[in-house]
């Protein structure tokens, strides 16, 4: 073979796999991105539990508009364990704080639409996962800002 086949072999390769690799982490389940975030290096934790708090998120959204409140009721703790986790490896880890925490606000609006188009009885389930969800917010930005106050 050639020098230059070789090298557009290469290529065509290198294409295929990049275009294949994000397509099969979506086809991965929410129990088997957990399991990978569980195994993974600290700095890479945040970003894999909050890619699962999003994928809730979005089956909790659809639980509600098909009218399966129970679905949706489970969804809101997953959402709030996966963040916790999210934000705890960050603090953890010193890493991906600023991301986590704009992720994590992200999520918090979109639950905040939600509780505005969800029966009244859901609403302080989701109140209370937003509340949750804020005080996540708070720590990370203590964790940026860290306070100059002498105790």
């Amino acid at each position: 073979m050639n020098t230059s086949w070789k090298k557009t072999l290469a290529a065509l390769l290198w294409i295929l796999a990049v275009a294949v690799a994000p397509s099969s982490a979506k086809d991965e389940s929410i129990d088997q991105l957990i399991a990978r975030a569980d195994a993974a290096q600290p700095g890479q934790q945040p970003d894999l539990y909050l890619e699962a708090a999003e994928r809730e998120l979005k089956a909790t959204v659809e639980s509600y508009k098909a009218n399966r409140p129970q679905d949706g009721r489970a969804g809101l703790e997953k959402i709030v364990t996966y963040a916790d986790k999210a934000h705890a490896s960050a603090i953890h880890s010193s890493k991906r704080l600023p991301h986590t925490e704009i992720k994590i606000r992200r999520i918090s609006t979109r639950l905040r639409d939600l509780k505005s188009n969800v029966d009244v009885d859901d609403q302080p389930l989701i109140q209370t996962a937003i509340d949750k969800l804020e005080d996540f917010r708070t720590d990370l930005l203590r964790s940026l800002f860290p306070s100059n106050k002498h105790d």
